[in-house]
């Protein structure tokens, strides 16, 4: 997104509707949640709204996990009892606090988002659904009214944050915070898709889930529509190759990627109770945001899954050590009652008890009795059906140790005590231990050339 018009900064923040949001809520301390692109304006923003409410504000800036996700720790850090969470959002429920989205109003040429469209769709009895970033959903309504007397079965989809969602009526479909009605019978298979927006996490999203629709956009930052050319049944053979080598792993490490979607601590024990299942050792961790160097440092994990938002879910892990898979890829990979229909998933909250494609694991069978299957990537033999561990271990496997000198008995994981003995550690004070010396003068420079270096 692009920084706000200096000039309109209480039209691009919508600070009147937030101000409301905050007056009558009855907040007295609200915490303003900005992305990196935006930070700049956070405190004229800030005193902007303790200006129009009287309460106090606090500014989030730099999120433990993605800005497009409501930070819910960082804000209750600061006692606060809501958050405004501006910029692009991908509007996961949230689980504790009052959130206001305020997405900020890019700039939209809708006259050259029509002509685009008629460009990409001449016939006027196409069946489109219309979907849009959301710093540009303030534009959609001036879009449907020149769109929809030309094309009678066009939907345009309507954004769900804040309250919580009415009930999906039969016909509608409702997915990443969006909901649009299918009127045919064949359903979103009738239908092609219309993305206004700039290409990104959320498009290649939308295009995994929906990957038997076809897709065009318009970016507004150019002013192009296209058909989309991402093959998306090469991006579904990548993501089928991961399944391969999840299946394969024997160690995975469950990444923390999320503390504020609703619904991540139970999909946590679920991911660990299938692991367990399925013969494969797990660690919870908790790094943040992911990167190669920070994974490297855990080489005897094979496979990581991390626990994230739908847009942040599919990272590319083309340049890590080892592969980053989603959660419904570990199922694919380790439920046997979970085969590949065509249908992808990247909203964890679509795999919990309940939601449309909770599957319940099957009954396991000893690991005598279990069919061997061979890794297409090694070509070694592999268990593929889940198996209860010998009864004379328990789940977690665990042994006394003393503590101290007291002779207290303390639990000890095997997985943490592993783990413990390739912990870092960074500088140590050693009061007492270390003798003190006078400050004298240092060297003077720069590193490839200090002056008290001769020159060759």
């Amino acid at each position: 997104a692009a920084a706000a018009p200096r000039g309109d900064l209480d039209g691009f923040y919508e600070t009147g509707r937030a101000a409301a949001f905050v007056r009558d809520g009855g907040f007295r301390k609200v915490a303003l949640q900005f992305p990196d692109e935006l930070l700049a304006d956070a405190a004229a923003v800030a005193a902007r709204m303790e200006a129009a409410t009287g309460a106090a504000m606090f500014v989030l800036g730099d999120t433990t996990y993605g800005s497009c996700c409501v930070d819910e720790v960082a804000a209750e850090h600061a006692g606060a009892e809501a958050v405004l969470h501006y910029g692009p959002a991908c509007l996961s429920p949230c689980e504790k606090l009052p959130v206001l989205h305020v997405f900020g109003q890019q700039p939209l040429d809708v006259g050259r988002c029509a002509e685009a469209f008629r460009e990409l769709y001449p016939e006027r009895q196409s069946r489109v659904v219309v979907l849009c970033d959301v710093v540009y959903a303030h534009a959609m309504g001036e879009l449907e009214e020149q769109l929809c007397p030309e094309y009678p079965n066009v939907t345009f989809s309507r954004l769900e944050c804040g309250d919580p969602p009415a009930p999906v009526l039969p016909g509608q479909e409702s997915r990443f915070g969006r909901r649009f009605l299918v009127e045919t019978p064949g359903g979103l298979q009738d239908y092609a898709m219309f993305y206004v927006g700039t290409e990104g996490l959320a498009l290649t999203s939308f295009m995994l889930t929906w990957n038997r629709c076809p897709f065009s956009s318009f970016d507004p930052t150019t002013g192009c529509g296209r058909r989309e050319t991402l093959n998306v049944n090469r991006a579904l053979m990548r993501r089928l190759y991961l399944v391969e080598r999840a299946r394969d792993a024997r160690v995975v490490g469950v990444l923390v990627g999320t503390l504020g979607v609703a619904g991540y601590l139970a999909l946590l024990q679920r991911l660990r109770e299938l692991l367990r299942r399925a013969g494969k050792r797990s660690y919870t961790l908790a790094v943040g945001k992911p990167n190669p160097a920070k994974l490297a440092n855990f080489p005897e994990v094979d496979v990581f899954v991390l626990v994230a938002c739908a847009q942040n879910s599919l990272l590319d892990s083309s340049d890590f050590y080892r592969p980053v898979v989603t959660p419904y890829e570990l199922e694919l990979a380790c439920n046997p009652a979970r085969e590949w229909t065509g249908n992808y998933f990247t909203d964890f909250r679509d795999l919990l008890p309940g939601a449309c494609a909770h599957m319940e694991l099957p009954p396991a069978i000893p690991a005598a009795e279990a069919i061997p299957d061979v890794s297409l990537i090694t070509g070694e033999m592999r268990a593929a059906h889940l198996w209860d561990p010998p009864a004379s271990q328990p789940p977690s496997s665990t042994a006394l140790a003393c503590r101290d000198q007291t002779r207290a008995l303390a639990e000890i994981s095997p997985a943490a005590s592993f783990l413990e003995s390739r912990s870092w550690r960074g500088l140590e004070q050693q009061l007492g231990q270390t003798p003190i010396s006078k400050a004298v003068q240092g060297r003077r420079g720069i590193a490839i050339a200090y002056e008290d270096e001769g020159c060759e």
